[in-house]
């Protein structure tokens, strides 16, 4: 009985897992039902919803791909806009359209996302469009990533719903047209005397039977198209309700194609012979359908991409069954049912993978197409509306750069090595893992990132030179040729180092320059392939610390390899780690500076009561009640609050003696005894405090440069030997190491080895 239960316990579960998959296999099945079907909609209802959303149905392939782009990028922002000077030089996250769901991400720095955005700009108000798009980059750039990305998420939009773009189907009505045409006994005499057997076929069918015969427009034509030119003005003109969307559709060139555009020789042909039979255009127009339009790049459909190796195939296509069932229909052969390759992608894109073997050739081929916008197919002639697209590496213009008339027509867009460190740790942390910053300290995978981006720099810049005037002030932590400015400059960064007239100066037309110049560079220094693998070997390199990676390791690698340092300007490793030694050291008194007015005025309270007893002594302060361990040490760090770090013994007790003195013939005995101040009301604290608060955070490292329990405290911060230093030294430890986490996303480790790295070069006396 229990292996009966059992059995029909499993046969229960069995049945179960299959509902499930039955039931997964049903919800995938609808998914692609509502994303792939193609199913026509009458000319009607086509015309009803252009009425309703005709910025969304009048779009041909230009403003579709604007609105494709736009749809995944969205706004810009202009986060450093300091002055009315701007250029528009934004901030756009690329993500969804190069990186999310693409197999392999393509990464666009801020420069060449301001040339890409600015390109499709142009796309959507109509004035770039007969030409050809050249991507121009050296190897290892990610040229073909980037396309790729681009064609696959374009195939993916025109699925969506905001996506959408019409295409023209002629569903011809067999009983309509026979019956208009009174040909049954004709096309019966017709098959009887023909030898061909499909054809035979296909007239029977028409004589015996009603039905439809769909006719695609071999060339994608939008099925306003339809309309007859001399009408549409103003038939748009009723269709349409919006004022606005009039207004832009009659006098902008964005829609110029709608008002002047031609049907394609086919749909021409069907529509004469149709209308001369029928005599109606309302039958005519009834038989006109709308359908979305397909872009499959796997069929050359909507999308078709061409490799240098590919073979040129230079003839007609046919569909032979279509043809007959148009000429038999229409007892016509007036109709060629024929179209050119090229008619895959009107109102699509054509991209050309390299100019070079047989690219050469088409590129030279799509010469008048792209200038006239037209070509043959045997007798015919085919209109062509396409985004012609493709890449090329700077060796390779010279295959058509000898082609003076072409010039005109070819739009170049450089796309160079990154010149953006932001994004060369973004394809660091793509390649290796997101948690790869947790390995290094802060600061220091940009600075590999920024090593790596001045090899691909030019060294001489004009723009810089007519920029900075005073180039000397920033010598201690800028490299001679200001490489790292410019690189915070291509990020979309204006450093706070600069004095006010340096960011004043940087005005439009020393933007406008600096971007001109970005145009020549990124062409040479290492490669976005070379870049993997010189930072992996890094990794194999230093992976056995069990510190994190820092700036001096980074020095390291770089400096020991002959290889690597001769694309490296001379001297800008050294100017990088000047850089960094002073952003950490400003880093480190900003995380150790306490202006704790409270706690100030406690300090001064206690050294006003201090200096009035000898070295040794442990008192009991009056004005605080706090312990003190009177010592040297215990002025030192104090009074070099006062004086600074280089201020002498000497200078530190003639100081203590002044303080004193006035201590006891003014503060005490007068503002104290005698006006019955409080000591935080005398003249004295108020001289000691300005004086403290003043020199605090610049001079904040000062009482620990000389102070090697101040370093073994760091050192032994997190463990139970911390618990033996006193009380000040602890809480100031535990200050600075709690905000370096706080403000600049140190982790413990970090903050320690940081603070050490800092003390251990005397970083505050070089700066």
């Amino acid at each position: 009985m229990a292996r009966v239960r059992k059995q029909v316990g499993t046969n229960m579960n069995q049945l179960q897992e299959k509902a499930y998959r039955l039931e997964a296999l049903m919800r995938i099945s609808k998914d692609i039902q509502e994303k792939e079907k193609l199913v026509p909609v009458s000319f009607n209802d086509f015309l009803f919803l252009a009425g309703e959303e005709p910025e969304h149905v009048f779009r041909n392939i230009f403003q579709l791909f604007y609105d494709m782009v736009k749809h995944y990028v969205g706004e810009g922002k202009d986060e450093y806009e300091i002055t009315e000077d701007t250029i528009g030089f934004m901030n756009y996250n690329c993500s969804d359209l190069f990186q999310k769901g693409c197999d392999d991400p393509f990464f666009a720095d801020r420069l060449f996302a301001n040339r890409f955005m600015n390109l499709v700009e142009g796309f959507k108000k109509g004035i770039e469009t007969n030409r050809i798009y050249l991507f121009e980059g050296p190897p290892g750039s990610g040229k073909s990533t980037f396309l790729n990305n681009l064609l696959f998420k374009l195939e993916e939009y025109s699925k969506t719903r905001f996506g959408e773009m019409y295409e023209t189907v002629w569903r011809l009505d067999v009983e309509k047209i026979r019956g208009s045409f009174e040909i049954k006994d004709h096309l019966a005499k017709i098959a009887g005397e023909t030898n061909d057997p499909v054809l035979q076929k296909q007239l029977r069918e028409l004589t015996e039977k009603s039905g439809y015969i769909d006719v695609p427009c071999p060339n994608h034509d939008h099925p306003i198209l339809q309309i007859p030119k001399s009408f549409r003005m103003k038939f748009l003109d009723e269709l349409i309700t919006s004022r606005k969307f009039k207004e832009k559709l009659f006098n902008s060139s964005e829609y110029e194609w709608v008002l002047k555009g031609n049907p394609c020789s086919v749909c021409s042909s069907i529509y004469k012979h149709l209308f001369d039979r029928v005599g109606d255009p309302m039958l005519v127009f009834e038989m006109i359908n709308a359908r979305k339009m397909q872009f499959n790049r796997q069929f050359g459909i909507g999308i078709s991409v061409f490799n240098p190796g590919d073979q040129r195939v230079v003839k007609p296509i046919s569909n032979p069954s279509i043809q007959n069932s148009i000429s038999s229909l229409l007892d016509t052969d007036d109709i060629k049912y024929i179209y050119s390759d090229l008619a895959n992608t009107n109102n699509g894109v054509l991209a050309l993978m390299d100019i070079k073997e047989n690219n050469i050739e088409r590129l030279k081929g799509l010469h008048g197409i792209i200038s006239d916008g037209v070509h043959k197919v045997e007798t015919v002639e085919e209109k062509i509306a396409t985004l012609f697209v493709g890449l090329v590496n700077p060796e390779d213009r010279i295959n058509f750069d000898s082609m003076k008339s072409f010039q005109d027509r070819i739009t170049n867009v450089n796309i160079p090595y990154i010149l953006d460190y932001n994004t060369e740790v973004a394809i660091y942390s793509d390649k290796f893992g997101n948690k790869l910053e947790t390995w290094f300290l802060p600061r220091v995978l940009k600075n590999f990132a920024k090593i790596i981006i001045s090899s691909r720099l030019n060294a001489d810049s004009p723009v810089m030179k007519k920029w900075i005037k005073r180039p000397d002030m920033y010598i201690k932590y800028q490299d001679e040729n200001f490489l790292l400015l410019k690189m915070d400059v291509y990020s979309g960064k204006i450093p706070d180092w600069l004095t006010e007239e340096d960011i004043k100066g940087f005005d439009r037309k020393i933007r406008k320059e600096m971007l001109s110049e970005s145009e020549t560079e990124g062409r040479k220094g290492f490669s976005g392939r070379q870049s993997l693998t010189i930072f992996n070997n890094f990794l194999l390199k230093y992976a056995k610390t069990e510190k994190l990676f820092t700036m001096e390791m980074v020095r390291d690698f770089f400096e020991k390899s002959t290889d690597l340092k001769k694309n490296i300007p001379d001297g800008f490793i050294d100017s990088l780690v000047h850089l960094y030694d002073y952003n950490v050291l400003q880093e480190v008194k900003e995380s150790i500076y306490y202006y704790n007015e409270k706690q100030i005025s406690k300090d001064i309270q206690n050294y006003l009561y201090a200096i009035n007893f000898e070295d040794g002594h442990t008192v009991k302060s009056d004005y605080t009640g706090d312990i003190i361990d009177i010592s040297e040490e215990y002025f030192k760090n104090i009074e070099a609050i006062f004086l600074g770090t280089t201020s002498t013994l000497a200078e530190r007790r003639s100081f203590r003696t002044d303080v004193l003195s006035e201590y006891i013939t003014t503060t005490l005995a007068q503002e104290i005894r005698l006006r019955n101040r409080k000591i935080h009301e005398t003249e004295l604290f108020g001289s000691l405090f300005q004086k403290y608060t003043r020199n605090l955070k610049e001079n904040a490292l000062a009482p620990y440069n000389e102070n090697d329990n101040f370093r073994r405290a760091i050192n032994d911060y997190g463990t139970e030997l911390f618990k033996k230093y006193d009380n000040r030294l602890r809480r100031d430890v535990t200050l600075l190491i709690e905000n370096l986490r706080k403000k600049f996303y140190y982790n413990e480790q970090g903050a320690i080895q940081v603070s050490l790295y800092v003390l251990d070069r005397e970083l505050s006396k070089k700066y």
